[in-house]
Parts: structure tokens; sequence; C-alpha cells
């Protein structure tokens, strides 16, 4: 098949070449740049657990040297501390991983240039776009690599994105939302692993708020919100921040070793569209936030997460378009609904006024608010759910068939523990990313038996029957236990583990409504070559036709 050309070769970029390579798609990823990576430790990202885990899964080493986890999280205003949080997965908010952007590419990168399916391409500067029934042409202007030739584009080449450009599309929003001051150093303070957000610290100059954010070897990232619109920082005045900063947590400024500064500027943007016939948006090409802790990166790699399969699917399969249509809707309607949500709270926090006035009904106040987008909770952190989507199961022919377990529809499943056919215990979240759909059922007590009793008990050959008739591929999967659910509840999962539905029991008929409905409907015939409808026609591979 044609490959998909990727251009791009940030963390948004690599992840999705990686993602297709993993399901046996090619790619070819397009690098204006020379492929190296500068190392900023000031700019860093900050990962969920279920985008980790999606990073650990395409191979990249750097996470567990380079990364660390937060222990905990603790807020203060002048000089009381207001909330203290213990994070991990037995307490309300799990573990977020804290580490340098530039370490999160370069291991994803050393990921993809020893896949065999993807091309890296450097000092790729992308001018020309041009699509057809059949593919996508795309033309470079640096010597070497004049036309690269390919099933679908995706842009994943930043703010500054030309894929969107060239396509022509809007990107409408607000410009410097918020302003930070940041420095990385290493120093010792008197919280290990603990985040920390200070609101109106009480020495003079610190400015109305301060975070600290953990790194490995004893590194912190320090910000200082600085005014959207305000005077340049200087180094002295920085230095100044700095020494002040350490020294009203510390009772005096420690030692500490400065290793890199910043002043980073935030927008929030969203572009009108992400998909323009077969060429799709992701990442900071499609959308931008960042404020009051949001993740540019994590809603990137869930747009990776989100596209590949679809896009999979579509080269293996010959999906219907409603499947690649589902990516913007899903996808640009949850970004839409983080940037609403900071729209309404950034008055609240930045610019006084009641918090009623603003959200009728609320009652958290401000530190809970920011607690939120830093630690991934409430409308401006919480994990996506696709609840009216287009991949949606319909209402069950049974009334009875249904039943509801503690994610709901749309949502992503929790990571427990199952049993593949072949007996392998894994993580469930281990087994997303594969292009198929996953059955698992919900069954107390086969932990302690042995799979060959098993496999042959009770509703499992049923459940086999059922599975084997699925109109597409599927992974039967065994589960002791499921939040919410109870014995013989059957689960079905799309590829990036979002729920489409639960059964009580095993019910061939609307679980197999269920997975035709999370594959798009049944695909219509194959149009004629060169139609313009945009199916997809296999040709030969013409990567680089000069």
């Amino acid at each position: 098949m044609d490959p998909v050309i990727v251009v791009g070769a940030g963390p948004v970029g690599l992840a999705l070449a990686l993602a297709l390579a993993t399901q046996q798609v090619p790619s070819v990823v397009l690098d204006e740049g020379d492929g190296t990576q500068e190392p900023r430790t000031a700019r860093t990202v900050v990962l969920r657990p279920d985008t980790a885990a999606l990073a650990e899964r395409l191979g990249c080493t750097t996470l567990g040297d380079e990364g660390a986890l937060w222990s905990g999280w603790r807020s203060m205003r002048r000089k009381q501390v207001v909330t203290e949080l213990t994070l991990g997965d037995d307490s309300e908010f799990p573990a977020p991983l804290h580490l340098p952007q530039h370490a999160l590419t370069r291991g994803l990168y050393a990921a993809a240039t020893a896949h065999p399916l993807i091309e890296l391409a450097t000092n790729a500067r992308v001018d020309t776009i041009e699509q057809d029934g059949r593919g996508v042409t795309v033309h470079t202007r640096e010597p070497g690599y004049l036309y690269w030739r390919g099933s679908y584009l995706v842009g994943c080449d930043g703010a500054r994105s030309t894929v969107r450009k060239l396509l022509g599309i809007r990107f409408a929003g607000r410009t410097a939302v918020e302003r930070h001051a940041v420095a990385a150093l290493r120093t010792e303070l008197p919280w290990p692993r603990t985040a920390l957000l200070h609101r109106q610290p009480p020495w003079r100059g610190a400015g109305p708020e301060v975070t600290a954010r953990p790194l490995p070897d004893d590194m912190w990232r320090l910000d200082w919100l600085l005014p959207p619109r305000g005077d340049l920082v200087t180094p002295d005045a920085l230095i100044t921040r700095i020494r002040d900063t350490l020294a009203g947590w510390c009772g005096e400024t420690p030692a500490y070793d400065l290793i890199d500064t910043g002043v980073y500027t935030l927008h929030h943007r969203l572009a009108q569209r992400w998909r323009e016939g077969r060429s799709f948006l992701a990442g900071d090409a499609a959308h931008l936030l960042g404020a009051l802790g949001t993740q540019g990166v994590d809603e990137g790699l869930r747009d990776v997460e989100n596209l590949a399969w679809k896009l999979v699917h579509t080269l293996h399969q010959d999906a219907a378009p409603a499947l690649l249509d589902s990516y913007e809707t899903e996808r640009r309607t949850a970004v839409a609904a983080r940037l609403r949500a900071a729209d309404q709270v950034l008055p609240i926090l930045r610019g006084g006024g009641g918090l009623r006035a603003v959200l009728p009904g609320a009652v958290r106040g401000h530190d809970g608010l920011l607690a939120d987008g830093h630690l991934g909770g409430g409308a401006l952190g919480a994990l996506p759910q696709y609840r009216h989507s287009p991949l949606a199961a319909p209402p069950a022919a049974d009334p009875d068939a249904g039943t509801e377990v503690a994610t709901a529809p749309g949502a992503l499943v929790e990571d427990v523990r199952v049993t593949a056919p072949d007996g392998t215990a894994v993580p469930l979240w281990d087994r997303l990313g594969q292009g198929h759909l996953l059955v698992v059922l919900v069954a107390p007590g086969t932990g302690v038996w042995d799979r060959r009793h098993w496999m042959t008990a009770g509703v499992m050959p049923r459940l086999v029957e059922a599975v084997t008739a699925l109109p597409v591929p599927a992974e039967l999967l065994v589960a002791e236990g499921y939040p919410g659910a109870t014995a013989h509840t059957v689960l079905l999962v799309r590829p990036d583990g979002h729920l489409v539905a639960a059964f009580d029991g095993v019910r061939p008929q609307e679980l197999y409504a269920a997975a035709d409905a999370a594959r798009g409907g049944a695909p219509a015939e194959a149009d004629a070559p060169g139609d313009a409808s945009g199916a997809l026609v296999h040709t030969d591979r013409t990567a680089d036709i000069n």
C-alpha cells in the first residue's frame, strides 16, 4: 500500500508513524529539521497514564530514566497550605509523568528510526499538496526529496503548520492567554517528588502564582505567572525571582544549579476543520492549549490514538467513510470542550468575578479548579468521553441486553488485568492499538482455573462463536473482574480503549450491531479508480517519483 505521509517529526508525528507501523501500515515522516533534538529542560510535558502508556507501547525508552512520577500535589495561598493530595493508583488522581519534551521526542525518534516500516526524511520542507481519489502527492523543496506519494496525509507540524495553511483551514482562537517565566534547575526543596502550586506568595516580586514541578535527579521546573502582555523578563530579574522564591520556600536560598530558562506565551486556538479530503491535522497543528495546567502534547497523543486505528482499518479493511469522519467529530469536540472550560474558568482565576456568575451551580474553589487542569480532573483535565460519537452502539433490540458498568459508553476503559486465549496475563491497555476490537468477558474465578477448562466451559463457547462472526477482527480476553460489572458481563472495546457497549451475558445480535457501528457501518462498494470520493484504491508505491 502507499504509505501515510506524516508531516512533522515532533512527539505527535513520530507517535503516529509508530502507531501505524505497529499495525503494519508504512509511513513517511517529513521532518523540516535535521533530525537532531535540542535539549531544552525548561520545555517539559506532563503525560497522564493513558498517554504515558501509549508512548511506552510505541517503544519510547526514555520515560523511565528521564521522567518523574509525582507522588503528591500541594497547593498554598500566601503562607497557608490549602490542599495536600497523595497521587497514585489508589487515590483520586493518578500520578502524572513529567519529563522534558526533547527526551520524549528523542525516545520516539529512536524507535521510529529502528522500525522498517517508517522512512524519516530530514530537511524536507513541504510547499505543495495535491489530492485525488487515490491518494495525496506532496512536494518538498530541498534537493533529494522532490515528490512523495501517499494514501493519506497527516499534518503534525505544529502551531505554524504549513499543512494547515496549504489546506486553507482557519485557526481561530485567543492570543497570549497566559505568559510564564520558566526556569529548570537542580536543587533540594522541602517536598521531594511533590508538585506545588503557590498562589499569592508573601514575598515581594513573586507575582500572583508560582508552580514547582519535579523532574528526575532533584531537578525542578519552576513557572511564574506573568502579565499576558508585560515587559520583557531580563536575566537579572529572573535570577532575582529564583533566589527569592527558593528563599521563600526554604527559609534561605539553597544551593542550586540553573540549567535552562525561558519565557513561554500560551495561546488557545482550534482549527476550523481537522480533515480536508485525504488530509488530516493533529496535535498543535489542530489545536493549541496550555493555560491552567492543560497539556497540548497530552491531547496530541490522544489525537494519535484516535486517528491511527481508523486509518489502519480503512487501509486494511476498506472501511465506510464515517469511520475517518469520526476523527474530527470526536477529537475536535473533546478539545473544544476543554478550551471552552478554560475560557469559562480564566475570568474567575485571573480576572476576578464571582464563581457562580461564570459557572452556575459550581461549588468548587479556585484551588480545586487549578488542580483539575494540572492533575487531570473535571472539565479542564478529565479524560475525554465520546458520548455522542457517530460510532456509538445503536439501541439494543432487547432492552435487557445492555448493562451498566463503572465506565460509561465512549469513555476510556479501566486498565484491569486480562487473560488472552493463549494464557498470557497482561494489563488491558497493553492490548490496545493493535487494529482490532477487544471483547472482554468478566468471569470471576478464571484466574485459578487451567485455561483448558474455562475455554470450553460456561458461556465461553457461545462467546467464541459470536466473536468469530463479527464483521471485523476482534480479540477475546477474559478478566477476573471489572469495576461495576457482574459475572458474565461482556465489554466491547475499541482499539483506542474506549468502551463501545457492555452486555449482560453473551448477546450475539447486539454484539454484532455494536461492532458494526464501531467500524462506521458496512463499507460501500469500491468506487471506480480515480473517483474523487476518496475511496481507497491500492496502487504501486511511488514514495519518491523524482
